[in-house]
């Protein structure tokens, strides 16, 4: 059987392993007789499937055990188990018993520890062999070895690393032709798509596990910036499958297995990877660069959801109902800036492709090759508007630009209730709250700015409506914006060089 045709037998005998039971019930026989309800009197009849119609059923429910068994023939030999020696230093406990091991007041103390995780072949460049990994499964190792399916063990070395996507490359030496794994687009993927997860969970080497795409496009952690996003599913995923592969039914990898939702510590049906088309760019520039190059566009941005702090921007800003990335802020000579995108914009899109919030245009942009010119498409005063952008590149630390290039350096709300109350803001008082000043080398804050200050006109105009705000702060034919600003039920004027 061909593979296409063990693709087809997959799809339509997965139905039927859920309808098997049904089937041998349901599938006539001509010898059956009825059984009568005693309480009705009603004859039921049961059947059973025959043997001449039972073989066609193994035989579907072996096409599907032959199609998992050649994508696991594929896939074992590409994903190995990555064995790391780390130094870990621990603080001293002051215990008595110190005294008795000659150990102190000697201070933090250094020991070996071991871990382990799995990694994904991706490359084979000579006698190099390139393996694809989580970062945090080689973060802090001072020794790293390579185990293939075949329990052949290499020594490796660290290529490249990147903790913001949790991402790392390492390679060994070898001058035989090693299994390479075909990667797949994780852009086509949808919920529902069965998918294996393959590695190397608590120590069980080449361990593969069934499950579907349970959805996509999904944030990480609360709390961490999102550089990438992930693909959810009920795949079963444990600790030591960091790093190892999501593949589909054709056994090509679409993602890398790195984080669990459990407060166990093991699966429970909640496993997440990183789509491989998110990893394809640091995979090359791990082995041109040696870390992972990302895209600046300079700019601070948010997600006009109708909470606090956006609340009512999005209609001020005439774009409900449309899913993009709010700009409140530029950096001065920033590609942004060169591009001429201004505080307020609402960008939509970049080369076509739907802006969903503000953590995706993160990662759209990241993802851009410096030097490279990319079409955004936004929204400006309620008007579309089209901007061709040359990318820049993010420093390695995120240390993009200096506080004091940043323009303007404040965030602001409208005053609801609940912001009045929060903000202690007598009534009558009406107008921009300032509820944030970014650092204290930005323009705003050195201008005099503070949280809490109630920005009640700007440039001798009304300060209720956002787009009003970003009008006046974005008129370059002032030198200057002038701001009538009530602090604590006094009025000031706060002047902000451009």
């Amino acid at each position: 059987m061909n593979t296409r045709n063990k693709i087809i037998s997959v799809l339509a005998a997965v139905a039927l392993l859920a309808a098997v039971s049904v089937i041998l019930v349901a599938l006539p026989r001509p010898e059956a007789s009825p059984v009568t309800s005693g309480s009705t009197g009603q004859a039921t009849m049961v059947s059973t499937a025959t043997s001449a119609e039972l073989p066609a059923v193994a035989a579907s429910l072996e096409a599907i055990q032959l199609s998992f068994r050649d994508i696991a023939k594929r896939v074992l030999p590409v994903v190995v188990e990555i064995d790391v020696t780390e130094t870990v230093t621990q603080a001293q406990s002051g215990s008595p018993f110190d005294f008795f091991n000659n150990r102190g007041g000697q201070g933090p103390q250094e020991f070996q520890r071991s871990g382990l995780g799995s990694g994904i072949i991706v490359q084979q460049n000579g006698s190099t062999v390139y393996v694809l990994t989580n970062n945090h499964v080689v973060e802090s190792a001072t020794e790293i070895s390579v185990k293939l399916n075949d329990q052949r063990t290499f020594k490796a070395k660290v290529v490249g690393k990147d903790s913001r996507k949790d991402l790392a490359l390492v390679s060994f030496e070898s001058k035989e032709a090693m299994p390479v794994a075909e990667l797949g687009q994780s852009s086509s993927l949808e919920p529902g798509d069965l998918v294996l997860a393959v590695g190397n969970p608590f120590g069980f080497e080449s361990s593969i596990t069934m499950g579907i795409v349970s959805a996509v496009g999904r944030s990480g952690p609360e709390g961490q910036q999102s550089y990438t996003d992930y693909i959810q599913t009920d795949a079963a995923i444990n600790q030591g499958n960091s790093g190892g592969a999501l593949v589909d039914i054709r056994g090509r990898v679409v993602g890398v297995n790195t984080w669990i939702a459990a407060p166990t510590g093991g699966s429970v049906g909640l496993g997440f990877a990183i789509p491989i088309d998110n990893a394809k760019k640091s995979i090359n520039d791990f082995i041109s660069k040696g870390r992972a190059e990302y895209g600046w566009l300079g700019v601070q941005i948010g997600d006009l959801a109708e909470t606090t702090p956006y609340a009512g921007f999005a209609k001020d800003l005439r774009v409900e109902g449309q899913r993009g990335a709010l700009v409140v802020a530029t950096y001065k000579g920033s590609p942004a800036d060169k591009a001429g995108l201004l505080p307020g914009d609402y960008v939509v899109k970049v080369d076509g492709q739907d802006v969903r919030s503000r953590d995706h245009l993160t990662q759209i942009v990241g993802g851009l090759a410096a030097g490279s010119t990319h079409q955004f498409e936004l929204i400006r005063y309620g008007e579309r508007q089209r901007l061709s952008v040359k990318i820049g590149v993010r420093d390695d630390k995120d240390e993009v630009a200096p506080a004091k290039s940043l323009w303007p350096g404040m965030t602001v709300a409208r005053l609801t209730d609940e912001l009045r109350t929060a903000a202690k803001v007598a009534a009558g008082v009406d107008g921009l709250l300032v509820g944030g000043v970014t650092d204290p080398e930005t323009p705003a804050a050195k201008a005099g700015f503070q949280p809490g200050d109630v920005i009640v006109s700007v440039n001798g105009k009304s300060a209720k409506n956002v787009m009003e705000y970003f009008r006046a702060l974005n008129d370059a034919s002032k030198r200057s914006v002038t701001f009538a600003v009530n602090r604590e039920g006094k009025e000031l004027t706060i002047e902000l060089p451009r």
